[in-house]
C-alpha cells in the first residue's frame, strides 16, 4: 500500500468512528509528522542558504538581515495565523465527514486572507525605510536592511497564498505534498540566490571554468530570490489543493467564494489570539534585538545566525505540532475526545524525544552549524557559545511547541497565547535585561533557555487538564 493510501486509510478510522490500536495511532502520527518535519526543515534550510550566501559578503551584510529578522518573523507569523483560522475549521469538518462544508470554508478563506495580507503589505512598505533606524542599526547596515524588508513586504500577498495552501493541505491530512514542494522551494532558492546575490563571475567546476551569470544585488538579491522561490511553491500547492487534493479539490463545487459571517467569525475567533500573540511576542523580540544591538555588529550577526542554526533543531517540533493540529482537529470534529487526548499525548512526547536528540546534536555540532553560515571567526565563536547554552532547553521547548499545536487543533488559542506572552515578557525580557550588561550575548541566551523551560512546564500542566478540549465545544 502506498504512503498516501496508508495515510488515508488510517485517517478514515478517525472519521468513521472506528477503534484504533496504539500501533495505528503511532503509525498515523509518524506518517503525518515526518513530511511536516521535512517541510519545516526545508524552510529553515532556505533561511540557512540565505544566511550562508549573504554571510560570504561580510559581517555588515549579515547584520543587515539579522537586524530585520524579528520584523520579518512578525509579518510571517501574522500571515500564518490568518491561514490557521480557516484551516482548523477545515480539519474539524473533514473529521465530521463534511466534505462539502470543508470545500466551502476553503473557497471562503481566499478573499479575506488576501485582503489581510494586502493590508500587511501596505504597512510593511510604509515602514521599510524607518524600521532599521528604530531597531538601532548602524549607518553601515541600514540601507541594505531597508531594501531587504521592502522586498519582503512586497511579497506578502504571494506568501499568504503559500501559507494558506500549505495549511489547508496539512489539515486535510496531506502533509506529504507540502513537504515535497518545500524541498523544491529550497532548490529554487539556491538557484535564484546564486543568480541574484552575486555578480557575474568565473566559476570552476570539475576542472572546467565557466562564466556564471549574476545580478550582483547583494542583500536585496537574497530577499528577492527567497520571494520568488516562495511564490512558485505557493502557486504549485494552491493549484494542487484546488484541483487534485482528495478532500478539498473544488471540481464541481457549487459553494460561493463570498465569505459567510459565521465562517469569518470562527476564523477571527481562532486567529485573533494568534495574531495578537505574534504582535506582542515580536514586540518582545524587538526589545531583545534592542538589548543585543548595543553589544555591536558581531553580536547582532551572531545572535541572528545562532537563531537560524537553532531552527534546524526545533523545526522538527513544529512539524510534529502541525500533525498534532490535524489529528486533534479531526478527532474532535468526529466527536472522539478520548482519541484526541491520546493523539495529544503521543505527539507531545514524540516532540520531546526528537528535540532532545536534536539538542544533543546542536551541542556537539554547533561549530559546524555556525561555520557554514559565516566565515567570520568572531561571529562563529559567539554563536557556538550561545547555541550550547540553548541546547539544554530543547526538550521543554518541544513540549511548548507541540502542546500549542494540540490546543490550536482544538480551537483553544486564547489562553495558550496568553501563556506564551506572559512567559516571554515576564521571564525572558526581564532576565535578558538583567544579564546582558553582565554576560553580554551569553546572558541573553541564558535568559532564553530559562524562559523556554518555564514555558514548557506550564504548557505540560495545561495539557494534563481537559480545559483545552472544553474551550470550544462546538466549532461548526
Amino acid at each position: 500500500m502506498s504512503a498516501g493510501a496508508s495515510r488515508d486509510s488510517l485517517l478514515s478510522l478517525i472519521r468513521d468512528g472506528k477503534p484504533m490500536t496504539m500501533g495505528q495511532q503511532l503509525k498515523l502520527t509518524a506518517v503525518l509528522s515526518f513530511p511536516a518535519m521535512v517541510a519545516q526543515l526545508s524552510t529553515i534550510i532556505m533561511q540557512y542558504i540565505d544566511a550562508a550566501m549573504v554571510g560570504s559578503l561580510g559581517a555588515d551584510a549579515s547584520a543587515s538581515i539579522g537586524l530585520m529578522s524579528t520584523s520579518t518573523w512578525l509579518f510571517w507569523g501574522l500571515c500564518s495565523s490568518a491561514a490557521m483560522g480557516f484551516s482548523v475549521q477545515v480539519a474539524n469538518r473533514i473529521g465530521a465527514s463534511d466534505k462539502a462544508g470543508a470545500q466551502a470554508v476553503l473557497k471562503q478563506s481566499i478573499i479575506p486572507s488576501l485582503a489581510f495580507s494586502l493590508c500587511l503589505c501596505v504597512i510593511g512598505l510604509a515602514l521599510a525605510g524607518y524600521l532599521p533606524h528604530w531597531l538601532g542599526g548602524g549607518e553601515s547596515i541600514v540601507d541594505d536592511a531597508s531594501a531587504y524588508f521592502l522586498i519582503f513586504a512586497a511579497s506578502l500577498p504571494l506568501l499568504q497564498i503559500n501559507f494558506l495552501a500549505g495549511a489547508m493541505l496539512r489539515c486535510s491530512g496531506n502533509t506529504l505534498f507540502p513537504g515535497l514542494v518545500n524541498v523544491g522551494m529550497c532548490l529554487l532558492d539556491v538557484l535564484f540566490n546564486a543568480l541574484l546575490i552575486f555578480p557575474s563571475r568565473h566559476v570552476g567546476l570539475l576542472g572546467v571554468e565557466f562564466c556564471a551569470p549574476g545580478a550582483g544585488l547583494g542583500v536585496a538579491g537574497a530577499a528577492l530570490g527567497t520571494a520568488l522561490a516562495e511564490t512558485v511553491a505557493g502557486v504549485v500547492m494552491f493549484v494542487y489543493l484546488c484541483r487534485a487534493n482528495k478532500e478539498l479539490n473544488l471540481r464541481g463545487s457549487t459553494a460561493s467564494m463570498r465569505t459567510s459571517l459565521r465562517c469569518l467569525k470562527r476564523a477571527v475567533k481562532i486567529s485573533t489570539p494568534l495574531c495578537g500573540e505574534h504582535l506582542l511576542m515580536c514586540g518582545a523580540q524587538v526589545l531583545i534585538t534592542a538589548i543585543v544591538a548595543p553589544l555591536g555588529t558581531i553580536a547582532i550577526a551572531a545572535n541572528a545566525f545562532a537563531v537560524t542554526a537553532e531552527s534546524l533543531c526545533y523545526m522538527p517540533g513544529y512539524g510534529i505540532a502541525e500533525a498534532a493540529t490535524t489529528l486533534v482537529g479531526q478527532s474532535l470534529g468526529a466527536s472522539r475526545r478520548k482519541l484526541a487526548r491520546r493523539f495529544a499525548n503521543i505527539t507531545v512526547w514524540s516532540g520531546i524525544v526528537v528535540m532532545s536528540v536534536m539538542g544533543v546534536f546542536m551541542y556537539f555540532c554547533a561549530p559546524l552549524l555556525m561555520g557554514i553560515i559565516s566565515p567570520v571567526e568572531e561571529i562563529v565563536v559567539a554563536g557556538v557559545e550561545v547555541l550550547r547554552i540553548e541546547s539544554f532547553a530543547e526538550p521543554m521547548f518541544a513540549a511548548s511547541i507541540v502542546a500549542y499545536g494540540v490546543f490550536i487543533g482544538a480551537g483553544d488559542t486564547l489562553l495558550p497565547s496568553c501563556m506564551n506572552l506572559g512567559s516571554i515578557w515576564v521571564v525572558r525580557l526581564s532576565l535578558a535585561a538583567l544579564l546582558a550588561p553582565i554576560l553580554g550575548l551569553k546572558g541573553v541566551w541564558v535568559a532564553m533557555a530559562v524562559e523556554l523551560c518555564f514555558r514548557g512546564a506550564i504548557f505540560l500542566w495545561r495539557l494534563r487538564t481537559d480545559a483545552w478540549m472544553k474551550s470550544n465545544k462546538q466549532l461548526f
